[in-house]
């Protein structure tokens, strides 16, 4: 049943409930283009009742269209009528509330939160002033959030343009807006190892007696910091001591999460932390953990709850890849789209907080901006209600934040977004439908084009459709090259490879421009370094990496310069061998990472391994590196399992590594082909192709080849290992062709 709560009116008993009145009314206007009445009906009435359990929880009772809300205090009433306003259906001043929203709701979740801190790095926090961090409490807050989380510690850069405050008085105004709200005030405070332990506590206690709320304290274990976890501990300690003084409900959480290459670290603290300090409220998982979750829980006492840091804001090069179960995002999105880009990914989201949330009693999430919006609102909805259906969420959010357009299509229009990112775009046709589906909605609603989420979702789709026209053209393109390079003419595939773009290609192009300007505008969000000074590409500039390589062509066109110099009988054997690089005959194998994806190894890899992605680098991929090599598996070991090679035949085996540093003290590298060792020894071994190197590979690359006598086949079958188990490999193809 629906009812109509156009012309309403507000009442409020109580002074919190005279306050969220007013934060109320202004969200009406926003969307009605009216403010509320004073009395008669359809009638909202805020509440204070004490009687509510907790202040995170609230009531709402409906007769008709006379509905009211009761909570404690401020932070349940903006609860309230936000749910009220979540169902709510705005057009032409008209007010449609969709169902009864009668019930009593209660958190699942004790720690609802996010990061918002003011500092350089961030794709839009760092434009953002009192009026933008205050409409960004207020909007969380409507899904349930009840923590911000500030960093106190870093000062102005000078090379940022956008920075109007110094980080530290944010972070004290910040508090103080919170406080308003009554909302939770987390600071992530690192360690600096410059300071001595009393510098460092002398300038803790001078921002703790400066910031005026403070909730919780939360000390990265790594990323930043260096210290051994026993010593971290013993600092979190002292430090928490510190902070009860002027802060006595104030909570320390030190995180998990180790430096790199300090092997004894997970060791030292759970050492340090078994011995049950009071001081201690708490431990986070982050990003860089020192061990998984599950066995973070198993190992530290069950008096210290564990909260969530989960990387909602990255896609590559992160605790949370795209994908980051199966870790399979195509290269021509992942380069194009990088690092930081706008990213709904609802539905894996929603899994991860499936497999998380049995440990926990909440989060507060990394972000570095508003690119991950979707994703603050699709978790924190479900750390209050749980099980809530994903595409109720959408919609909710559609309802309360792109009010001028159909809820369902901007659900759908979301859902869209993440199963672009599904396999080769390429061969991913509904791409096109969900550009559509946002332009149809501006068709018939141009005033879209005020509401900075709705843009945000536009331009990503933009972006997602110029990535797959751009290489379905250009595949074509090499696919023509390759015939007549078959024909032994070299000059007319070099002529096919440099045919241009159509106008269509550039006035979708030309568009993203427009749109970074609105949003610059509107929210801040930095999508390039030059115009919106964003810190680096991959801090979310995607017009810096949007028009990088995404198939071969660049890559083919820079050997053409390579061959220039060469004489004729030279230049078409090079150029054969470049058209065929990865070409192999019948019982020969070849793999690459970024081409083929882990599912063709016939066997899993075991841990927690990291993709070192070059794709989206702009000093890397600049035409010099073929797109095989984009994806490095970085990790102690890499396996497979691969069959169909001739009986009574040497092989041989050549890999790609990826260069690593400062690997000369380690002997203890390895290659194995069904259990024997082929290679043992320094990294790499075997006998590095140079002609492979210099023709086919960019400087950052090497290569190695190890012999694999018919001896050490089964059958025709190979099982393959590398490794090494200190630093580990790094390495992105390989093949296996006849000696």
């Amino acid at each position: 049943m629906k009812y109509d709560f156009s012309f309403i009116s507000v009442t409020a008993r109580g002074a919190s409930a005279q306050k969220a009145k007013e934060l109320f009314a202004n969200e009406i206007e926003m969307r009605a283009g009216y403010r509320p009445l004073e009395g008669g009906e359809p009638c909202v009435e805020l509440v204070e009742d004490k009687n509510i359990s907790n202040k995170d929880s609230f009531a709402i009772e409906q007769d008709g269209t006379h509905i009211t809300v009761k909570a404690q205090g401020i932070r349940g009433l903006i609860y309230g009528y936000s749910y009220f306003l979540r169902k709510c259906v705005f057009s032409n001043g008209k007010i449609t509330l969709i169902q009864d929203i009668s019930g009593s709701y209660s958190p699942e979740m004790k720690i609802r939160g996010h990061q918002c801190g003011y500092r350089s790095c961030p794709n839009t926090y760092d434009a953002w002033g009192k009026e933008e961090y205050f409409r960004f409490y207020l909007d969380i807050m409507a899904f349930g959030c009840n923590t911000c989380e500030h960093i106190p510690t870093e000062g102005f850069d000078p090379n940022n343009p956008l920075m109007k405050y110094d980080p530290f008085d944010v972070a004290v105004w910040g508090s103080e807006l919170a406080d308003e709200l009554d909302m939770d005030v987390s600071c992530w405070y690192p360690n600096d190892d410059k300071q001595t332990e009393e510098e460092a506590l002398a300038s803790r206690r001078e921002a703790f007696e400066k910031i005026p709320r403070i909730n919780a304290v939360f000390p990265p274990g790594g990323d930043p910091g260096e210290m051994d976890g026993d010593d971290f501990i013993k600092r979190c300690i002292k430090i928490s001591r510190v902070l009860k003084e002027t802060k006595p409900d104030a909570q320390m959480w030190p995180s998990a999460q180790a430096p790199h290459g300090n092997i004894s670290w997970a060791e030292d603290f759970l050492e340090e932390i078994t011995k049950l300090p009071d001081e201690i409220d708490g431990v986070i998982m982050g990003p860089n953990h020192a061990m998984p979750l599950a066995e973070l829980r198993r190992k530290v006492p069950s008096k210290y709850p564990i909260r969530l840091y989960p990387d909602i804001t990255h896609n590559v090069r992160c605790e949370y890849p795209v994908h980051f179960d199966r870790d399979d995002w195509h290269y021509a999105l992942a380069t194009t789209l990088s690092r930081e880009s706008v990213n709904p990914r609802p539905t894996e989201f929603r899994m991860l907080h499936r497999l998380t949330r049995p440990y926990l009693v909440g989060s507060v999430s990394y972000s570095e901006g508003v690119n991950d919006d979707v994703n603050k609102a699709v978790w924190s909805n479900m750390d209050y209600f749980g099980e809530v259906p994903l595409y109720e969420t959408l919609c909710d959010y559609a309802r309360f934040f792109i009010w001028q357009a159909d809820p369902k299509k901007i659900a759908d229009g979301i859902l869209g977004l993440e199963r672009n990112w599904e396999g080769d775009p390429a061969e991913n046709p509904h791409i096109e439908n969900t550009l559509e589906t946002f332009e149809k909605e501006l068709e018939k609603a141009p005033s879209l084009l005020e509401n900075w989420r709705f843009v945000l979702c536009l331009f990503r789709a933009r972006c997602d459709a110029l990535v797959r026209r751009r290489r379905v053209f250009e595949l074509e393109l090499i696919e023509d090259a390759k015939i007549c390079a078959r024909k032994g003419e070299y000059g007319k595939a070099h002529e096919i490879l440099k045919t241009d773009f159509d106008k269509d290609y550039y006035s979708l192009r030309s568009s993203l421009t427009t749109l970074a300007d609105r949003l610059f505008e509107q929210i801040g969000i930095q999508l390039d370094v030059e115009n919106y000074h964003a810190q680096r590409a991959e801090r979310g500039a995607t017009l810096d990496t949007i028009d990088l390589p995404v198939t071969d062509r660049q890559w083919l066109l820079s050997r053409y310069e390579m061959a220039e110099n060469m004489p004729d009988g030279e230049r078409g054997a090079f150029l054969g061998r470049v058209f065929n690089r990865n070409k192999v005959s019948k019982g020969e194998y070849y793999f690459s990472l970024a081409e083929h994806g882990f599912g063709v190894l016939g066997a899993r890899q075991e841990g927690e391994f990291y993709i070192d992605y070059q794709g989206d680098r702009l000093e890397v991929n600049d035409g010099t590196i073929p797109m095989c090599i984009l994806k490095a598996f970085d990790h102690f070991r890499f396996v497979c399992n691969i069959g169909g090679f001739e009986p009574d035949t040497d092989y041989k085996l050549r890999v790609t590594y990826k260069k690593m540093k400062n690997v000369e003290m380690f002997n203890g590298f390895y290659v194995k082909a069904n259990g024997k060792d082929i290679y043992r020894g320094k990294f790499f071994g075997g006998e590095c192709d140079g002609r492979f190197s210099a023709e086919m590979l960019p400087d950052n690359f090497t290569n190695a080849v190890y012999d694999l006598p018919a001896s050490v086949f089964e059958n025709g079958c190979l099982s393959l290992e590398i490794g090494e188990e200190h630093v580990g490999v790094i390495l992105s193809e390989f093949m296996i062709y006849k000696a």
